[in-house]
Formats: C-alpha cells, sequence, structure tokens
C-alpha cells in the first residue's frame, strides 16, 4: 500500500477492485488494489479522519463508512463513489460510536449496532441507515451492550449477533438475533466459551462459524450456530 495503516477497512468494489480506506493513526487516506495489475493506487480521501469505523458496500455501488476514531468519537458518515473516486458526507447517525458492527440487510438498508460510545462504554443502541434518503433511523436496542462483537446477516434475512465486550468490559457469551421484518431483537442461545475479537463466517450449509477471539487469553476453539 501506499500509506501504512491498521484499523482500517477493505471493501471489494462490484469492479472487482479492493478499496482500503483509513486506519491508525487516523487518517483520512484512501486507496485501490486492482487485482488484474496488482498495483495499489491513490483515490479521494475522506472527509475526516478514521480508524475502527466500518464500511459497507451498497447496492448501489457505493461505499457507507460510519463512525470511528478520528479527533475523538464520530457519529459521522460518508459515501465513496468508485465511479467517481470521491467521497461526500451523508446523514450523521444518531449517537457516536466505535468498535461496532455495519451490516447491509436484504432490504438494501444497513445495520449499524453497539460500539464504543461516550467515556468508552459498549452500547447497545442500534439504528438503520436508508440510501435512498441518506437518512438514519432508531432500530430498538439489543438486550446486552457490545463491542467488539460480530453480526451475521444470515440466509433468512436474519442477523445473528455474538459475544463481544459488555458495558464493564467483561468478554461475553450471549447471542441475539434482530428481524428485519418486525425490527425485533429476541435472545438466542449463548456460545460454549466468553469470546470478543473472533470472527463469524455463514457456511453454505447455512450454519455459522464462530472461531478463536480473546477470553483473557486468546482462544484457538471454535463452535457452530
Amino acid at each position: 500500500m501506499n500509506v501504512e495503516r491498521s484499523k482500517h477497512t477493505a471493501s471489494l468494489l462490484t469492479n472487482g477492485k479492493v478499496l482500503v480506506a483509513g486506519g491508525r493513526r487516523g487518517i483520512a487516506s484512501t486507496e485501490l488494489y486492482n487485482p488484474s495489475a496488482g498495483i495499489w493506487t491513490t483515490t479521494g480521501s475522506m472527509n475526516y479522519l478514521r480508524s475502527d469505523h466500518t464500511a459497507s458496500l451498497l447496492t448501489n455501488g457505493k461505499v457507507l463508512v460510519t463512525g470511528g476514531l478520528g479527533y475523538g468519537y464520530m457519529s459521522s458518515a460518508e459515501l465513496y463513489d468508485p465511479s467517481r473516486g470521491t467521497w461526500t458526507t451523508t446523514g450523521s447517525m444518531n449517537y457516536v460510536r466505535f468498535k461496532h458492527t455495519a451490516s447491509l440487510l436484504t432490504n438494501g438498508k444497513v445495520l449499524v449496532t453497539g460500539g464504543l460510545s461516550f467515556y468508552g462504554f459498549s452500547i447497545n443502541s442500534t439504528e438503520l441507515y436508508d440510501p435512498s434518503t441518506g437518512t438514519w433511523n432508531r432500530a430498538g436496542s439489543m438486550n446486552y451492550p457490545r463491542s467488539d462483537h460480530t453480526a451475521s446477516v444470515l440466509t433468512n434475512g436474519k442477523v445473528l449477533f455474538t459475544g463481544g465486550y459488555d458495558d464493564h468490559g467483561f468478554s461475553v457469551n450471549s447471542t441475539e438475533l434482530y428481524d428485519p421484518l418486525t425490527g425485533t431483537w429476541t435472545i438466542s442461545g449463548s456460545m460454549t466459551n466468553v469470546r470478543t475479537l473472533h470472527t463469524a463466517s455463514v457456511l453454505a450449509n447455512e450454519a455459522v462459524l464462530v472461531a478463536g477471539g480473546y477470553r483473557y487469553l486468546v482462544l484457538s476453539s471454535t463452535e457452530l450456530y
């Protein structure tokens, strides 16, 4: 890459290139990787410095970036247009947050959940971004505050949330489901292990593989939902 970075985002675009954005230490620069040529090129800079943010590829081909850390905790959001290589601001979230999740739903909206907010506490607030209007609406509250958790869109359209840190800074094993059709949150079965900073992958057989993470020590354990 052209710039050293960590805690950035990487998004596979519809044209096959990969957009890398932001990262530590609070940078606004972005760049594109071209797989066919094996080269990196700079593209337009974001309007805000940010790391620990999210990046979501929308159905219209644009990329939505939300929150993160810049000059403090952030609620701002912006859009990258691959056809122009430019960034434009869009509506801000209702809450500042970083180390949150953002999930593209089957209806084209983006569900943002949890993360760390003021004073570094995990929160349970959630909100929905509507690309057609560029606005945010509250989407209820999770049953548990979470940050550094995972969010997996299941084949039935629901979203599974697992683990993370609670508002006391402890790793948890709780999981819950969001149903976009009803806008409701329900508690699901707990994981065998508490874990945070883990991964969750939706498999072809519709199961979700949760792997690794951290619980006092780094984990090698895995489990299936």
